[in-house]
């Protein structure tokens, strides 16, 4: 069952649901899809994707849903979260491919991203992608990610030495990116929960 949590204009993001673990589970095992990730090299079953699911559901890590037709896309997330320095390491993979380059990634992570700022109150966010991602590259600069380094030849990967691409956001560039202004926080008549939905200036 998905939830409403932070809504956009094409997706939402939900808690993650351990139901869908043999979704997750047959996406990881898609050598096209674990080409951009760091499980590549990991056997992933059912069992053990059920168990990963579970610890990441406890902590701020969400599904991503299509907004009109109900359907799992992927998910994002943040880890190492430093809540006295106010800094966190981000990540995201949409598993549906039927979903690529469709600009849903970019919502999603900008959900994430605002959230992250106004909720969590981080002030620094960073993500590190591989240099041959130049899809996922493209996405986080879109929405104000700037590069801060990289390590080089840090990954092997099918033969060849590649570097890990260092990003990072800070708020004030992704509100001026994206021109965002706020989330709006319409209460629910049924339970009183909140909806965060990412807002556009209008001018």
């Amino acid at each position: 069952m998905y939830f409403k949590k932070l809504i956009g204009k094409k997706c939402y993001l939900s808690p993650i649901d351990t139901n869908d673990a043999a979704k997750f589970t047959e996406w990881l095992n898609d050598m096209a899809i674990m080409v951009t990730l760091q499980l590549y090299a990991s056997v992933i079953n059912l069992e053990s994707e059920r168990v990963f699911l579970d610890s990441l559901s406890k902590e701020h890590n969400y599904s991503i849903i299509d907004l009109e037709k109900e359907e799992l896309i992927g998910n994002c997330g943040f880890r190492d979260i430093d809540h006295v320095n106010q800094t966190a390491e981000a990540g995201i993979f949409i598993g549906n491919k039927t979903y690529w380059s469709k600009g849903y990634g970019t919502e999603a992570l900008s959900l994430l991203i605002d959230y992250g700022f106004k909720a969590l109150n981080l002030h620094n966010i960073m993500l590190r992608p591989f240099d041959y991602n130049k899809g996922a590259i493209k996405c986080y600069e879109k929405i104000g990610f700037k590069l801060i380094g990289k390590r080089r030849e840090a990954l092997h990967r099918n033969l060849a030495k590649h570097d890990i691409v260092y990003m990072d956001i800070v708020p004030d560039e992704f509100y001026e990116k994206l021109n965002l202004t706020k989330i709006s926080e319409p209460q629910s008549k049924d339970s009183g929960s909140v909806n965060h939905v990412l807002l556009a200036n209008e001018q």
